[in-house]
């Protein structure tokens, strides 16, 4: 070999030495990801995009920052997501049913093809909670009212089509009861209502107050069993009302976003919510984690849509 020719050797060595990593890494170095979230600051879902970010920028190498973009039931986020260029910088949180329902409900600024699914990371049993010297004691208590008195006690969701207003939208076609509902961007602002007496129940998942709930009670829950992080809570399903709720959050890319980037993110997600680290700090948060690979995701939150666009054309609940 000459001279030249091993100058030259050398040099595409190098090259490739250099240029490969960065090929193979699909984020920028120079700039954090943002984790999109579609409720305010302090609420639950903000609390679980804080803590998994927290996990995941370790196992990516790459810093995270949360953004909080509230409104609209998430789709002013969801829509920032979906608009965002696809190479891995924007990635979304997801608060279900309203991730399905808002679609259904009006002429969304996205829908499910908007994105990739990448997995979901928890679920969450919605629950019924008033203030602590409230009059309501329980549940039966509460829908006895509600029948009584229509539309006299006055109940808050996080937003239209979220698992707050649907859950009592079902409680209310369940029952005979009729509440007046009032919604809000997220649950700092429902605590705050609630404790200054503007509503008297709260719709909220476990997690967003069983880690501070002075001042507050919970009367029922909508899971299918008790709760660890509220076993004094009865479930509805015991009170003989067949209803089940949930809040669950999971993780979405813009549709498009390279192949490589999707497949990195998924195992670094999956690995993420598996880690009994990860496991073990939701739980300091009564978080229940929950996961679920991404195509098992989308394929079930399509049939999800479908089933809450039957019950939009048999009681819509924009105006519940």
């Amino acid at each position: 070999m000459t001279m030249l020719s091993r100058r030259a050797a050398i040099g595409a060595l190098i090259a490739t030495r250099v240029t490969a990593p960065a090929i193979a890494a699909p984020w920028r170095p120079d700039r954090p990801v943002e984790f999109v979230v579609g409720f305010a600051a302090g609420g639950g879902t903000d609390i679980v995009a804080r803590l998994f970010a927290r996990h995941l920028e370790a196992r990516l190498g790459q810093p995270m920052t949360v953004v909080n973009r509230p409104g609209a039931s998430s789709e002013i986020a969801l829509t920032y997501v979906a608009r965002a260029r696809p190479d891995g910088q924007v990635i979304g949180l997801t608060n279900m049913p309203s991730f399905v329902t808002v679609p259904v409900e009006r002429r969304a600024q996205y829908n499910l093809d908007s994105f990739t699914f990448i997995g979901n990371i928890m679920t969450d049993a919605t629950g019924f909670m008033v203030a602590a010297d409230s009059p309501i004691r329980d549940m039966a208590d509460l829908v006895r009212r509600g029948r009584e008195q229509p539309d006299q006690i006055v109940v808050s969701t996080s937003g239209i089509g979220t698992d707050d207003h649907l859950l009592l939208v079902m409680l209310e076609r369940e029952t005979g009861a009729r509440f007046t509902i009032v919604h809000f961007n997220g649950a700092p602002q429902q605590r705050n209502a609630l404790l200054g007496g503007q509503v008297q129940v709260n719709m909220v998942s476990i997690g967003e107050f069983a880690p501070n709930p002075q001042g507050m009670r919970y009367i029922a829950h909508a899971g299918a069993q008790a709760s660890r992080f509220a076993p004094a809570t009865p479930t509805l399903r015991g009170m003989g009302l067949e209803i089940e709720m949930y809040s669950e959050r999971g993780i979405v890319l813009p549709a498009g976003t390279p192949a490589a980037i999707v497949e990195r993110l998924r195992e670094a997600v999956q690995e993420t919510a598996e880690d009994p680290a990860t496991r073990a700090t939701f739980a300091t948060q009564f978080i229940e984690p929950s996961y679920e690979a991404g195509p098992t995701w989308e394929s079930r939150m399509r049939r999800a849509q479908g089933q809450y666009a039957e019950l939009w054309r048999r009681q819509p609940w924009i105006n519940a």
